[in-house]
């Protein structure tokens, strides 16, 4: 027992699960299921949760990293970037090899590499206000790792009217911030906080 499950079944002793977890998702998410804030439950619903990355730049990339680690069962990412070799110092998902190449393909390949388990859908486009509402209603959280304020706030507006939680970010420099907006349980949303954008040149991007 001292060994742990690994010690355990190295010994030939029988595993039995009834929770659902396959062996290897047992040994794979051994230390979440330890931690009693997480357990097997909680870790049947990160297999279960679906999210949605807005942007696989420099916020998306780490954000996929570790929920693909995690073991988020879906991941969902819209970007219509190609790769260039002025991201790869920072956007962790993508390598030299994938310069000139659609973002969303990178990812999802990187993706794969950490954790298979995961579906990865991607959305090679652009988002939009006739794309963003249709989009956003598969997931359960929205993410959102855009670089610029027209489409933060047009994730902001998608996530209000379709009900969802919206994950928001954004950094310059050596400074960041984030936030949790979900109107749906009473909370204000980005728009509640800050009306409208500010001004196109005020705000380095």
């Amino acid at each position: 027992m001292a060994k742990g499950i690994n010690g355990w079944k190295a010994a030939g002793y029988q595993v039995v699960s009834e929770s659902g977890l396959t062996q290897d998702q047992l040994t794979r998410y051994s230390r979440h299921i330890l931690l009693k804030e997480v357990g097997v439950e909680g870790q049947i619903q990160l297999l279960k949760a679906k999210v949605l990355l807005v942007g696989a730049g420099g916020l998306g990339c780490p954000a996929a990293l570790y929920l693909a680690a995690a073991g988020v069962g879906t991941l969902g990412i819209i970007d219509s970037d190609t790769v260039d070799l002025t991201n790869l110092q920072r956007q962790v998902l993508h390598s030299t090899g994938d310069v000139g190449r659609p973002k969303t393909q990178s990812a999802k390949e990187a993706i794969a590499m950490i954790n298979p388990d995961v579906k990865v859908v991607t959305y090679n486009e652009r988002l939009t206000s006739e794309n963003a509402i249709e989009i956003f209603q598969d997931f359960d959280i929205v993410l959102d790792g855009s670089d610029n304020f027209p489409t933060k706030y047009l994730v902001n507006d998608a996530c209000y009217f379709a009900g969802k939680p919206h994950i928001y970010g954004g950094v310059f420099q050596f400074e960041g911030q984030a936030s949790v907006f979900y109107p749906k349980e009473g909370g204000p949303c980005l728009r509640c906080l800050f009306p409208e954008p500010p001004p196109p040149g005020l705000v380095p991007s």
